[in-house]
């Protein structure tokens, strides 16, 4: 949760890491399966040398505030460095409203990048979220029948974003209730099924390219309803070959492997988090505050997302998109650390403020370590 500046609490922090069921999953006790191959024109294509696309999330909507309320002139600018600075040949469009959804798509199509268009509106009633996926899969399918490269994801760990699949009106108590052990798993897990089948069908009906959906890593999820496995993954390990055995797992369905998100947080210990960094932030306090001393450090999470790029390369994975490009709310204060967001945000750029005690005030990002290497690591294979 994070504070708009207004005195309300919101759920962004926990949208912008996706809650990452790296820390609910195992909580709940959900645990993956597998479903043979089915989809026509789906099957991995043969072995071949790196990923296939490199990229980065690109986060739109949820928990805006009148500082970092969407801009297309941002948008544009943004959208160049991901690809003339980032050297990243795809971007991950996600989050909610059609318009700045679809005039995020556009523009990343023209300049040439691959797109993932996400629509990701949560707390919504299912109706609205399968209307709102159907508007963007629209436009999305107009993109690709004028030559634009790009793939349509239904969206992003259903049982967490969709009321009805799991007791609760809002993220929060979704979590709240699965964290407590209160929820009866096997009921959620056919509410999330009939969701995700709706979602797919949805889907389909309105696009004709490659289909995916953004699971959590220990999600059971039916992959004959997609092209494309998407997994976000936050995974911390050791070893390198542990890595490549967990993802093994999402494999055997014959299908191409995207890692639909991937990251951690700049501060020393983070990567053991994983996609529960953000937890480092106390939002009970105001302004909100860096719990319990922790220390900046970029290095590691340039590191941490460096070797796990090395991983998907050396497994020849169909694609992997960091998290985040930028997150607007997460302000750095390099002379303030128990108030430098930043440090628990997973973007791999920081915000700066022109009153960072303003949050309203204008703002820029700056390049962290993070974005150098990787911009090093996409340069290198390049586009």
């Amino acid at each position: 949760m994070e504070n708009t500046g207004n005195g309300q609490q919101r759920t962004e922090g926990i949208s912008r890491a996706r809650f990452l069921l790296a820390g609910v999953a195992t909580t709940a006790g959900l645990a993956g399966a597998g479903w043979p191959a089915g989809q026509a024109g789906a099957a991995e294509p043969a072995r071949r040398r790196g990923l296939r696309r490199r990229g980065v999330v690109y986060t739109l909507g949820a928990g805006e505030t009148p500082g970092t309320a969407w801009s297309a002139r941002r948008m544009r600018t943004d959208v160049r460095a991901i690809r003339d600075e980032l050297h990243a040949d795809t971007i991950d469009v996600t989050g909610d409203g059609v318009e700045r959804l679809t005039a995020t798509a556009a523009e990343a199509a023209e300049r040439g990048l691959h797109v993932w268009l996400q629509p990701t509106l949560g707390d919504a009633p299912q109706r609205d979220i399968l209307e709102h996926l159907a508007e963007c899969g629209r436009f999305a399918e107009r993109l690709r029948r004028q030559g634009a490269s790009v793939e349509l994801s239904v969206g992003c760990e259903f049982w967490l974003f969709v009321p009805g699949i799991v007791p609760g009106e809002t993220v929060l108590e979704r979590v709240e209730n699965l964290k407590n052990g209160t929820v009866d798993l096997e009921p959620m897990q056919r509410r999330l099924d009939r969701f995700t089948a709706r979602a797919a069908a949805t889907g389909r009906s309105v696009f004709g390219g490659r289909l995916g959906y953004a699971a959590a890593q220990d999600d059971t999820v039916d992959w004959d309803l997609f092209d494309v496995v998407g997994i976000d993954y936050y995974a911390h390990h050791p070893r390198r070959r542990d890595h490549v055995r967990e993802l093994r797992r999402h494999q055997r369905w014959g299908k191409p492997l995207a890692i639909t998100e991937f990251g951690t947080c700049a501060y020393a210990g983070a990567p053991e988090a994983g996609g529960m960094g953000w937890e480092a932030v106390d939002y009970e306090k105001d302004p909100p505050e860096i719990r319990g001393g922790l220390v900046r450090s970029e290095r590691v999470q340039a590191e941490y997302v460096t070797g796990l790029l090395d991983v998907f390369e050396s497994m020849g994975l169909y694609a992997a998109m960091a998290f985040e490009f930028v997150t607007p709310d997460a302000t750095h204060r390099p002379d303030d650390p128990r108030h430098d967001l930043d440090m628990a945000s997973y973007s791999i750029t920081k915000v700066l403020r022109d009153d960072p005690d303003d949050p309203a005030s204008d703002w820029h990002w700056e390049r962290k370590e993070a974005f150098h290497a990787l911009a090093r690591r996409y340069g290198r294979y390049g586009r």
